[in-house]
């Protein structure tokens, strides 16, 4: 029985995180992704080999790292200080615009 019901803790847990992702608004993670140009580029693809680019990154990465980030699981100041007042909607918004632009490898072709 306790197996069963972990099991369900768990598919429900999925489940609303796919539903986070789902409801990621482009426009509004647009509007919110000013503060991030100032180190990812205004469009998400970096100038400086020092910090990622994020444009075209696929949206759940994003969710987690920036999700890891906020919880201190991952660790860089600047990141846990940026993504410390982010909610889950400004979470899901940032990953759903980074991730319908084009990265990199399509800007090099």
């Amino acid at each position: 029985m306790k197996q069963l019901i972990k099991m369900i803790f768990a598919v429900a847990l999925v489940a609303a995180s796919a539903s986070v992702l789902a409801s990621g608004d482009i426009d509004a993670g647009k509007e919110k992704s000013t503060s991030c140009a100032a180190c990812h580029g205004a469009d998400g693809v970096s100038a400086s080999p020092m910090f990622p680019t994020l444009a075209g990154q696929h949206a759940d990465y994003m969710v987690h790292a920036l999700n890891g980030y906020k919880a201190g699981k991952r660790s860089n100041p600047i990141m846990q200080g940026a993504a410390a007042s982010l909610s889950d909607e400004d979470i899901a918004d940032l990953a759903a615009y980074f991730a319908s632009q084009t990265g990199l490898k399509t800007l090099k072709k």
